[in-house]
């Protein structure tokens, strides 16, 4: 279930997205472990952007974001399961498509790297095959993101 602390009452489209599996594919539970172990890396990646920069204002002032992780993380979702417009999802979450772009750009790697299994094993076990041809895989995945072999 969703933490009281992450619902604000009166978001509908948080509220229908949440309750309808069909929307994200996912049900409440998984979309609760989603929020406790993608926003903190999200938020860590949020403030160590602001304070990478020089800056007029401390961290913290101005304008907050209209846009929270977990609508963040939900307009993600749906673009990924469905492949909604940025601009149907703007209006959906009462927000300009801007927002919404930089919202799937900020959270779709962080749920690659969660998804993503990191040695043979892991791979064998996910994808059911022998522990050969998921070193292949994984060989063939990481000369296509361009990294070390």
């Amino acid at each position: 279930m969703i933490p009281d602390h992450v619902r604000v009452v009166g978001n509908g489209a948080r509220a229908a997205i949440i309750s309808d599996r069909r929307i994200t594919g996912l049900s409440a539970d998984v979309i609760a472990e989603l929020v406790a172990e993608v926003g903190p890396l999200w938020h860590e990646r949020h403030q160590a952007g602001l304070k990478s920069r020089p800056r007029k204002r401390a961290v913290g002032a101005g304008a907050k974001h209209r846009l929270v992780f977990i609508d963040r993380l939900l307009a993600t979702l749906v673009h990924l399961r469905h492949g909604a417009t940025h601009d149907v999802l703007a209006c959906w979450f009462g927000v300009d498509r801007s927002t919404i772009t930089r919202a799937i750009g900020e959270v779709r790697p962080l749920l690659a790297a969660r998804a993503r299994p990191t040695t043979a094993a892991e791979t064998a076990e996910r994808y059911g095959v022998g522990e050969r041809t998921a070193q292949r895989l994984l060989l063939a995945a990481r000369e296509v993101e361009g990294g070390p072999t």
